[in-house]
């Protein structure tokens, strides 16, 4: 009897010790979520204008998610890979109200995360890590930056960057670890087991403490977005096959080119105008012309160009942190006053 006992014994010991040892250790969990967040190299290089951000690998064919910033505002993007292998990214479009970018290099057989159409929320106090390639130190096939952490709460975002509100309004997770760093956003937030729990955001303070925030957009949002993206419903850089048209033909006179890429800021209007009608006013920041993203006043021209004699020409635009739908009616004729 005793021998039998001393069997079982002996038999879960073994059973346990062998279950362990087929359980991945958290290193490994990290590692293999870290081999699917990659290092973004674009546009600025100025103080507050980092040229460098994260991504997350989320297709094996190389469809990469990241925030909206100036990084992407580039004729050439690079995407370096975990293991260091280098490839030029193309901007598929941008959903303007999540801040959220698509990507796509060509690649085969990658890492990467699954995006769940419809995952699971996780409460405050769950334990998590934070991927990003933070202040851009992880160069080549160094891995990027890898900080535990906790979800302090899941509270609707109120912040703001610069003077600018931040135009998404949904929960958020607000982490207890410091993510609001140059390099991080776009980065990856995973549990325990290793599952896409979010995407860094962008650096933003507190509208209501003007403290910097540690925060990710949920995987959610990050669905939502990629799939209006993929859709069409929103779409990245207008194309450059059409007659630009001059925006003032509708009443709307933008701040003069002073840059390379001035923002598409309403200097005027004129009050008996189609603009003035469709409610656009001074100061309007314009960020979508017919579903397109533009960032740059000749992305505008572009874009209504882009439309057909008679189209309705539907902004977007953010006044005084908000985003605001605007219809001025239909295109006229003509491209240049």
């Amino acid at each position: 009897m005793i021998r039998a006992i001393a069997a079982c014994l002996t038999a879960l010991v073994t059973c346990l010790a062998g279950a362990a040892a087929d359980e991945p250790t958290p290193q490994a969990l990290i590692a293999g979520a870290a081999r699917k967040v990659v290092k973004l190299y674009g546009a600025g290089g100025l103080r507050g204008l980092e040229a460098h951000q994260s991504g997350i690998l989320v297709s094996p064919d190389g469809r990469i998610l990241t925030v909206a910033s100036t990084v992407l505002d580039s004729e050439q993007l690079d995407c370096v890979l975990d293991d260091g292998r280098r490839y030029e990214a193309r901007l598929v479009g941008i959903d303007p109200r999540r801040e959220l970018a698509v990507l796509q290099i060509e690649a085969e057989d990658l890492p990467c995360f699954v995006l769940e159409e419809t995952p699971e929320a996780v409460p405050p106090g769950t334990r998590v890590v934070a991927l990003s390639n933070m202040f851009g130190v992880a160069v080549g096939d160094e891995r990027v930056t890898a900080q535990r952490g906790v979800v302090a709460a899941v509270v609707p975002l109120a912040a703001r960057r610069g003077a600018a509100e931040a135009p998404f309004r949904g929960a958020v997770y607000v982490l207890d670890c410091t993510t609001n760093n140059p390099g991080s956003p776009g980065g990856a937030l995973v549990d325990g087991r290793g599952r896409l729990l979010g995407m860094l955001g962008k650096e933003l303070r507190s509208t209501a403490a003007g403290i910097w925030l540690n925060y990710a957009l949920p995987t959610a949002e990050v669905a939502a977005g990629t799939a209006a993206i993929l859709a069409g419903e929103v779409s990245g850089k207008p194309t450059a096959d059409f007659q630009p048209f001059d925006p003032r033909l509708l009443g709307a006179i933008l701040v003069p080119d002073l840059l390379d890429r001035t923002p598409p800021f309403v200097e005027t209007v004129d009050p008996d105008s189609a603009a003035a009608r469709g409610g656009l006013v001074a100061d309007d920041l314009v960020i979508a012309v017919g579903g397109r993203t533009v960032t740059t006043r000749v992305d505008v021209e572009q874009a209504l160009g882009g439309l057909a004699e008679g189209d309705p020409v539907k902004l977007t635009v953010i006044r005084r942190g908000a985003l605001v739908e605007l219809n001025l009616g239909p295109r006229p004729r003509g491209g240049r006053p």
